[in-house]
């Protein structure tokens, strides 16, 4: 496996070593041995989920404020766009986001860490999203913040608007959202 950090040096690309052949490939997707030799931690995921979206669904701003998630992000069907969002306040990159093509074809992997919104849009005509989090999804603790906030200023690879659910349509702006200390 390859890590590469982003212009967010906690934000890292994850390249697993993929072996293939004229019969397909394989993968090692995580190996917490290889994560820490590689990053000096191992994340305790706890919960493993999958989304399934249509071309052009736009899921989040999500975090989780008191019971923050770090994500492990991949796609194993399509390509998605996905960001995180910096809201750890005393963060010299608080406020800044990084966003990155994850898809089928190229087998990366994103590692959001605690302390980060995270979304992601449908690039394909459907995509199967998969992530490892370190907590529990606790909905009484989520947050989100507006997908097209200003100050934020997402360059979203859009083709038109994009659909997003009633909650994510609720979403607060950057500069009235609770952030982490």
């Amino acid at each position: 496996m390859q890590i590469t950090p982003t212009a967010i040096p906690d934000v890292l690309i994850v390249m697993p070593k993929v072996h293939g052949d004229a019969r397909g490939f394989f993968f090692e997707s995580f190996n917490a041995r290889d994560f820490k030799t590689l990053t000096g931690f191992t994340p305790n995921f706890v919960q493993d989920n999958h989304s399934h979206s249509a071309k052009n669904i736009l899921r989040g701003m999500h975090y989780q404020l008191t019971k923050p998630q770090g994500k492990l992000v991949r796609v194993v069907r399509g390509a998605v766009f996905d960001v995180a969002v910096d809201m750890r306040k005393s963060s010299p990159t608080y406020g800044k986001y990084v966003g990155t093509e994850l898809s089928e074809e190229n087998h990366r992997q994103l590692w959001v860490p605690p302390g980060f919104a995270h979304g992601f849009l449908t690039l394909t005509d459907s995509a199967d999203f998969l992530y490892k989090t370190t907590d529990y999804y606790t909905p009484e603790d989520e947050h989100c913040v507006a997908w097209n906030d200003k100050d934020l200023g997402i360059n979203w690879p859009l083709n038109g608007e994009p659909t997003i659910s009633a909650r994510d349509a609720k979403g607060v702006a950057f500069a009235s959202a609770p952030a982490f200390a």
